[in-house]
């Protein structure tokens, strides 16, 4: 268990993360990147085990004898941050990562239409339009196989449920491409494309970890620290 402290400043790092206040925003790194410093703490705190687990039963899918191990996808039915009003968490991401929303009408502001980010992976300038939707894609931060291998295969499910929905920690609009080449990989198999976007990355990944208890594999502790020195 996380001590008060330690709490504290997991609370303070996030709120940076989620607002940019006083970290780096410099040619060299994006905006609302974690300074090396804010890194180290995260890294001192995160457990670390040598591998990453293979204990099986990962199951997404929620079809006819699937297991649906994280419940349904993008449901509202949850109590992460955004469950239970009245929009499905992808249209929730989507609004709160895009720029000039526009919305379906007659939906109450819930079906996003259109939009434009700047992209957190490539940094590139990126639209959305909902008859292209696969161009963005809504990525965990930490993958969820990856959670499951790591210990989310004990939680209960509407632990699980939240986890997979929590559009405050572990949700990203991104580019489908990146998306996609990610997969589950976690940081010792794959960074952004883009090496100005590492160290937000690196603060998104680590936030969740400690914030949920997951720990670590040695090799992703050893890219995120040798990432942190040039933060």
């Amino acid at each position: 268990m996380r001590t008060r402290g330690s709490a504290v400043t997991v609370a303070l790092i996030l709120l940076c993360i989620t607002t940019s206040c006083g970290w780096i925003d410099d040619s060299s790194s994006a905006p609302g990147s974690p300074t090396r410093s804010d890194l180290e703490q995260l890294l001192a705190r995160v457990s670390v085990v040598d591998t990453r687990p293979h204990p099986g039963g990962y199951q997404r899918g929620c079809g006819s004898g699937e297991a649906c191990v994280f419940g349904q996808s993008w449901s509202d039915n949850q109590d992460a941050p955004g469950g239970h009003d009245g929009c499905d968490t992808r249209n929730n991401i989507l609004a709160q990562d895009l720029s000039n929303v526009i919305y379906k009408p007659d939906t109450h502001n819930c079906v996003v239409m259109s939009g434009t980010m700047t992209d957190p992976y490539s940094g590139e300038a990126t639209s959305f339009e909902r008859r292209h939707a696969n161009d963005v894609q809504i990525d965990h931060v930490y993958p969820l196989a990856a959670a499951w291998d790591f210990g989310a295969s004990t939680w209960p499910l509407p632990l699980r449920q939240r986890f997979a929905n929590d559009t405050q920690l572990n949700l990203l609009a991104v580019n489908g491409q990146d998306n996609q080449a990610k997969g589950d990989s976690t940081p010792s198999d794959w960074l952004p494309p883009n090496p100005a976007y590492h160290c937000f990355y690196a603060g998104k990944y680590l936030t969740v970890a400690v914030s949920y208890g997951l720990p670590i594999s040695r090799a992703d502790h050893q890219t995120l620290t040798d990432l942190a020195a040039n933060c």
